[in-house]
């Protein structure tokens, strides 16, 4: 089940306003250096419900997670099975991927990004600019 609409709390944009000025490295390098230059778009700091999405691609029906070491946490580990459980329930994927990750293996990341984006959106997802 494709939702059409996502829903969104008004009350959260300005904190998503200031997670997009304040990104992580890690998340300044995927968005400077690959998502901004696919042939879909890729929105940053996405408000979806009570939660805010590091990356959506509203064509592939996918949330993009870059994960700091809070997230391998207990508490972290809960909080991120009850969002993506929400998130899953409106139909979109979740791709997670630790600040590792992109560290050490960017350009696979990036594969992977590539691979499921292309699967949900139905057609050829490739860097265009």
């Amino acid at each position: 089940m494709k939702p059409n609409i996502v829903p969104k709390n008004g009350d959260m944009l300005p904190r998503a306003r200031e997670l997009r000025r304040e990104m992580t490295p890690q998340e300044r390098k995927l968005w400077f250096q690959f998502l901004r230059r696919l042939n879909v778009c890729v929105n940053r700091q996405k408000v979806i419900g009570y939660y805010i999405a590091d990356f959506y691609c509203h064509s592939a029906q996918t949330v993009i997670e870059l994960d700091g070491s809070q997230h391998f946490e207990v508490a972290g580990e809960a909080y991120d099975r009850q969002r993506d459980a929400y998130l899953r329930e409106l139909g979109l994927m979740v791709l997670r991927y630790s600040n590792r990750d992109m560290a050490e293996n960017f350009r696979g990341v990036c594969l992977d990004i590539l691979k499921n984006l292309s699967m949900r959106a139905g057609y050829e997802v490739r860097v265009v600019k």
